[in-house]
């Protein structure tokens, strides 16, 4: 069977849940080859094993941390060239993608990106994508070279299967290009103990019709309750009741949880291709006649700040 490069997106180490759902999705079109570099990628390997991966290429080096996306692409590339794989995967970050069309152009294959769906086909992999803000589903395959495919998170059920997961050196030689930008300063993160917002398997958004940063916490306290992450339209975002890095939209993130529920979100068209391929949509909002209501699965016509506030003691009291 042929092999396929999975690229990990790991944190020193510690495998991110995108990286499994790669690795449950090559399985489908062959055997799974992953790449770790950096701080920690040896230590990736028993994650990796575990879900499929029957080899690990792995490289550490400075530059990695010390520059931009360059030396992950001549690491890639570096591998591709030793694999001679069926098709390469990466989780559809921004970063990812970034990658992933460098290597494209670079091995001169076509790409494919955003994918939420993939399947072996007769002349290759067939990647499944939602167009026009999710309004059309297309299916889609690479016609030249080695089909570069990134795949948004949430977009396959992470399965366990073990395999030999053997561990080997990544033979990598840098290009000139991959110090001409240099990283630096990294401001961590502040922890919020919410799961991230385009790998959480339950997004609540709030929108308009939460008005005001300091009602915020009607929203917080049922993805609290819910183990959910924090989203938000663009108009509560441009309003500043709400951080950017939380916006869900056409100019924000995309998400494609198994549960989605918007709150006070009219749905426009630009919130609709952030969210749309959310497995099942709950809607809130107390004007009926709302676009958000032609989309979704089950909707509540009513006040958010009655509504919310009774479904997230309900939850709470059936947790007991």
């Amino acid at each position: 069977m042929a092999e396929v490069l999975v690229y990990v997106d790991h944190v020193d180490g510690a495998v991110r849940k995108p990286t499994l759902e790669l690795l449950t999705l090559a399985r489908r079109i062959g055997e799974p080859v992953a790449v770790a570099l950096g701080s920690g990628a040896g230590n990736t390997a028993a994650a990796l094993a575990e879900h499929g991966a029957v080899k690990v290429l792995t490289h550490d080096a400075a530059e990695y941390a010390d520059y931009l996306v360059v030396p992950k692409v001549d690491a890639l590339q570096a591998a591709y060239e030793a694999v001679s794989p069926a098709a390469v995967l990466v989780p559809s970050s921004a970063e990812g993608k970034e990658i992933a069309a460098r290597l494209a152009v670079r091995i001169g294959s076509g790409i494919i990106t955003d994918a939420v769906d993939l399947e072996a086909g007769d002349e290759g992999p067939v990647a499944t994508q939602s167009a026009f803000a999710a309004s059309f589903t297309t299916k889609s395959r690479v016609s030249k070279g080695t089909p570069v495919i990134t795949v948004k998170p949430n977009s396959a059920a992470v399965e366990a299967a073990p395999a030999a997961g053997a561990v080997e050196a990544l033979d990598v030689s840098f290009s000139e290009k991959a110090t001409g930008t240099k990283v630096t300063a990294r401001t961590p993160r502040e922890a919020t103990g919410r799961p991230e917002l385009t790998e959480a398997a339950i997004v609540v958004s709030g929108g308009r019709g939460v008005n005001g940063a300091e009602n915020f916490s009607v929203i917080e306290n049922l993805a609290d309750s819910l183990g959910a992450a924090v989203g938000a339209s663009r108009a509560a975002v441009d309003a500043g009741w709400y951080p950017h890095s939380n916006q869900v939209g056409q100019t924000g993130k995309s998400v494609s949880p198994q549960l989605y529920i918007a709150s006070g979100i009219s749905g426009a068209i630009q919130h609709r291709a952030g969210m749309q391929t959310s497995k099942t949509i709950v809607a809130i909002n107390k004007d009926a006649e709302a676009p958000i209501f032609d989309l979704v699965d089950y909707g509540v016509v009513g006040d958010l700040f009655e509504v919310v506030p009774q479904l997230t003691d309900e939850i709470k009291a059936r947790k007991g």
